[in-house]
């Protein structure tokens, strides 16, 4: 186990996720920042664990991330490979990891009514619930980056990649939006971090 990543999460947390991670067969490593994931969990052929984590996230994400990708490799020891990634079994396992956690020694008290409610029945990530991840996302480093839903009607935005898109209309959950070249439409979730273009 690598003891680096606890540079990145709140001083209160750490002896609790030393606890957790009592055992050897797991490595937890930070990477540079990924576009499509926080992190993620692997079995390896040699019979270890890994978890990697991005580097950009606050304290406050990167423990939930952390301990997200540590209900993976605790579901995966407690039902075997047959389970799906984010199936009842895991969601218990990350809701039984996460509660010890859930206390103002270690959030921000506004945080934690959310973070309640969200442990209720926790998605596959933390940003398809919005309140949540606008509330943590107050926690970044100050960025040119825009969540979708803050965008007006009609403002078009880049991604990442330097494709440029026009917000249109909300379905039940994303946003229909048109990119721009091709004119074809995309379901955008309400979280997607964009550059707004003026």
């Amino acid at each position: 186990m690598h003891i680096q990543f606890l540079d990145f999460i709140p001083e209160s947390s750490k002896p609790l996720i030393l606890r957790i991670l009592e055992d050897d067969k797991l490595s937890i490593k930070v990477k540079n920042e990924r576009k499509t994931r926080h992190g993620d969990y692997r079995s390896m052929p040699n019979g270890r664990h890994q978890i990697t984590i991005n580097s950009n996230l606050n304290p406050f994400r990167f423990l939930i991330t952390l301990i997200h990708e540590i209900a993976h490799y605790e579901a995966y020891k407690t039902y075997g490979r047959g389970i799906k990634p984010h199936g009842k079994e895991w969601k218990t396992t990350f809701q039984h990891l996460m509660l010890p956690f859930i206390r103002p020694e270690i959030f921000p008290s506004d945080l934690l009514p959310l973070l309640a409610r969200h442990f209720k029945n926790p998605k596959a990530s933390s940003d398809t619930d919005t309140q949540l991840a606008y509330a943590l996302k107050q926690f970044d480093e100050t960025n040119d980056k825009t969540y979708v839903f803050e965008l007006p009607l009609n403002q078009t935005f880049k991604l990442y990649n330097g494709r440029v898109f026009k917000k249109g209309n909300k379905r039940r959950k994303r946003y229909e939006c048109v990119e721009v070249n091709s004119g074809k439409l995309y379901l955008f979730n309400p979280n997607a971090e964009v550059e707004v273009i003026e």
